[in-house]
């Protein structure tokens, strides 16, 4: 359902997202990786982040399941973007850390705990993984999109199982224009070793 949006709407999607400064994030995640880390941006959206992640020297993998998102992203990148959905994408390699930018409240409820195993498999042992919720502990439908929100007891239930231990939560209020009374939950996850 989420992805039919996307697909319609992935050029205005794009104009909201680009130049949204996500610098409070970055200078959470960042400083946990060691230069020329591997990166996987999952569900991308127009890329920005990983733009942003190869600007700094990293290396990037990415992937998102709107195929009009990746189009853009590949552009706005330079890089190979795939078209995939969370279980069905695989790296190459292990990586360092994933970065999973409000992209995860779009997988149904049923589905988390097999997600975040899935992508646990990815990472190197003490690899980190970042994620974003919209805050609360309720599932919802709007225009098109699918929604899974997530509190702090929610995320730990959606984590058992997988591997991954919470390394740090936070809340912060929607950096877009005109969102400011949005919360989102964030953390950052760590693979036990």
């Amino acid at each position: 359902m989420s992805v039919s949006y996307y697909d319609q709407q992935a050029a205005s999607f794009a104009h909201d997202t680009l130049s949204v400064d996500m610098t409070l994030l970055y200078d959470e995640f960042l400083p946990l990786l060691a230069p020329g880390s591997v990166i996987v941006d999952a569900g991308c959206g127009a890329g920005r982040d990983s733009r942003f992640f190869l600007s700094k020297g990293f290396q990037v993998l990415a992937f998102d399941a709107s195929k009009a998102l990746v189009d853009i992203a590949e552009h706005v990148t330079g890089i190979a973007v795939a078209h995939s959905t969370f279980l069905r994408f695989t790296p190459p390699i292990n990586v360092d850390a994933i970065w999973a930018c409000a992209s995860l409240l779009h997988v149904p409820k049923v589905e988390q705990q097999a997600t975040f195993q899935h992508l646990a498999q990815w990472l190197k042992p003490e690899g980190i993984l970042y994620c974003s919720y919209k805050y609360g502990d309720n599932d919802y439908a709007k225009a098109g999109r699918q929604f899974t929100n997530a509190n702090e007891a929610r995320l730990a239930a959606f984590l058992d199982g997988s591997g991954l231990r919470i390394k740090k939560v936070w809340i912060t209020a929607d950096a877009r224009p005109g969102r400011a009374d949005e919360q989102w939950l964030n953390a950052i996850l760590e693979k036990t070793a």
